[in-house]
């Protein structure tokens, strides 16, 4: 009686009735990402009784999430995100059986991990992880329920290929590295995250109780300036090679950075400049009073939440136009939010015979956790 009342006004909907529930129920769904779309979509998993919910997410709770990530609480910061999210699942119905796997997803655990579920919802926010989870997905034989979030808008998707395309036949191939910011780069409105995290959890009660019409082959856009929503259909690509392994998809996406980023790593400027100077190595230069051209490649808008003394700011989307305000034959160091723009710029710059010029590993993020707290995160 007390799963009926609960449950009730879901089991009133045409088509739903016990069945629906009993499908919820018996479901194993796999969420990938505790952040503003995990937020939105773990909490209505629980409440209308998906039986089994996994959560991944290496990721602590940071200051910074919580205008957006509603899971979480001022006292949750520097918690892990899956631990504290399964915690507050078992709080909201604790008929449900909530699995935190606090491992970050790769492609040595992906296989193991999904074929203990039924269906994955995918609410990364980088490119590596969505390629790894269709791809993931695919091999395993469960549909893929997508979504990604950007400033005032949104989209997702139903990647399926035992039933029809995926996201691989949308998108080919990934963006080339920093043309896409990342939500802490562009910023992200949190309504949009809830908008979109409806969606998600729409598409999956309609996938596992079979109830209306999913997503497959078709992509919601949702538009929050305007409010409106726009629709895109596509089909297999017929050219699509078959995914039969995962591979290193950091590689796949052209952002995976050299591991030698630690000061003994970084020789001094300018000779043999590697491709990152790490934050600690940067400040033992500055200490030490070598002539470093700092560049923030930067927005504005972030160069006045955050900045470093004496950098040169040039947008990374006016380089191109203003890199001979620059001097060339300075030892150059590049920033950004988080060290993906900053390397394009690097490239860029090199390609325009500078003579010595590095990207900061882990952008002024880094220095603010590695060098000085006294710089602001956002």
């Amino acid at each position: 009686m007390a799963d009926l009342a609960r449950y009730s006004r879901q089991l009133m909907l045409p088509g739903f009735g016990a069945g629906g529930q009993t499908a919820l129920g018996q479901a194993r769904v796999l969420v990938i990402g505790a952040g503003g779309l995990g937020s939105a979509v773990l909490p209505q998993l629980a409440a209308m009784g998906v039986g089994t919910i996994g959560i991944v997410d290496e990721d602590v709770v940071d200051e910074t999430n919580l205008h957006r990530q509603t899971l979480y609480a001022p006292f949750d910061v520097g918690a892990p995100k899956a631990a504290r999210a399964a915690a507050r699942l078992r709080e909201l119905n604790p008929e449900v059986t909530v699995r935190a796997h606090l491992d970050r997803l790769s492609s040595a655990n992906a296989l193991e991990l999904f074929g203990a579920y039924d269906l994955v919802i995918d609410g990364s926010d980088n490119f590596p992880t969505r390629y790894l989870v269709d791809d993931a997905a695919t091999i395993t034989g469960i549909p893929s329920v997508w979504g990604a979030v950007h400033q005032f808008g949104g989209q997702v998707g139903v990647s399926w290929d035992a039933q029809g395309p995926t996201y691989r036949d949308l998108f080919p191939v990934p963006p080339e590295p920093g043309t896409v910011p990342s939500c802490a780069e562009a910023g992200v409105l949190p309504s949009v995250c809830t908008v979109v995290g409806g969606l998600l959890v729409s598409e999956t009660v309609k996938l596992l109780t079979a109830i209306g019409s999913p997503l497959l082959g078709r992509v919601v856009a949702y538009d929050a300036r305007s409010g409106g929503f726009r629709e895109l259909a596509y089909e297999r690509d017929p050219e699509r090679m078959p995914v039969t392994e995962l591979i290193d998809y950091e590689v796949f996406c052209g952002i995976a950075m050299t591991e030698e980023t630690d000061a003994t790593a970084m020789t001094p400027l300018p000779d043999d400049t590697p491709d990152e100077i790490s934050a600690e190595a940067l400040a033992a230069l500055r200490d030490a009073g070598e002539a470093i051209q700092l560049v923030d490649v930067r927005e504005p808008w972030e160069a006045e939440l955050a900045s470093l003394p004496g950098a040169i700011l040039i947008p990374s989307r006016q380089l191109a136009a203003r890199w001979n305000e620059l001097d060339a034959a300075a030892p150059t160091v590049v920033y950004c939010h988080s060290g993906y723009r900053s390397a394009v710029a690097r490239d860029q710059l090199r390609q325009l015979d500078f003579e010595s010029v590095t990207s900061l590993a882990g952008g002024i993020d880094a220095w603010s956790r590695e060098v000085d707290a006294s710089v602001p995160r956002y």
